[in-house]
């Protein structure tokens, strides 16, 4: 079903080739979004979907992987709010469930801070993934460590998203911005980020809050209605991305 949105003002977009402390190197999409002018949507797709097939067909020319969810089960995994009603989701293993990383979305404005640090009954969307990768403006991961329990809890994922390089995907802001960001992997030439690789790329594109979305195969940011990045899983391509349950639409 077509959505109401409002045309986005051009973002600032651009593909770096980061090398990484090892030598090995991987490809970053970043879009860049006037905060003063784009407020995000999130998406709850009634079935999987690919990202840029949706987005072609609703007039949506930019948009972002939102959370995890369990394919097997036809659900999405973590907290999910639309419009100030609970979405019917997976919750996350107690006690990670009250901390792990969420963004906010409310005609206030956007934040991106732990769970518990968040309305309890939300106005507006959430959507729960993490783990947050900056808070005021520094990276939470710099020493590698699970303070939201992803590596203790990783049975409700495929694998340890904290476990090596893949494709990520990440939501930032700070006072003037929204940056949506994407790495490529799972490839000879495309070596992936760790989570901690990827915190800090965030950090030194200034934002004050960050977090981490879903990855993998799932990576997907679409602008300009195309899709930048080059989703894999196991080296396979996916040209448009992997069914994927929510998406953050930034136009």
């Amino acid at each position: 079903m077509p959505i109401n949105v409002t045309p986005s003002l051009c973002p600032r977009v651009t593909t770096d080739r980061i090398t990484l402390d090892d030598g090995l190197q991987t490809s970053v999409h970043i879009a860049r979004y006037p905060r003063d002018t784009v407020r995000p949507k999130l998406v709850v797709f009634e079935k999987e979907t690919r990202l840029p097939a949706w987005c072609r067909e609703n007039g949506v020319t930019e948009a972002l992987v939102g959370g995890f969810f369990l394919r097997a089960e036809n659900k999405s995994l973590g907290e999910l709010w639309i419009e100030g009603i609970r979405q019917p989701s997976v919750a996350f293993t107690a006690p990670w469930d009250r901390k792990r990383g969420s963004l906010h979305i409310t005609d206030d404005g956007l934040q991106i801070d732990y769970r518990h640090s968040l309305p309890p009954l939300p106005t507006g969307d959430m959507l729960q993934a993490g783990p947050l990768l900056v808070k005021d403006g520094q990276s939470l991961l710099s020493n590698a460590n699970d303070d939201e329990g992803f590596s203790a809890a990783w049975h409700q994922f495929d694998s340890d998203i904290t476990d090596g390089r893949h494709p990520r995907a990440a939501i930032g802001i700070n006072e003037e911005h929204i940056f949506g960001v994407v790495c490529d992997g799972r490839h000879s030439t495309e070596a992936g980020m760790t989570l901690t690789e990827i915190a800090q790329v965030m950090a030194n594109l200034g934002c004050s809050h960050a977090l981490n979305l879903d990855g993998g195969g799932s990576a997907s940011l679409v602008s300009g209605g195309r899709l930048l990045n080059t989703p894999r899983s196991n080296d396979q391509e996916h040209p448009e991305g992997r069914p994927i349950f929510t998406a953050i639409v930034l136009g």
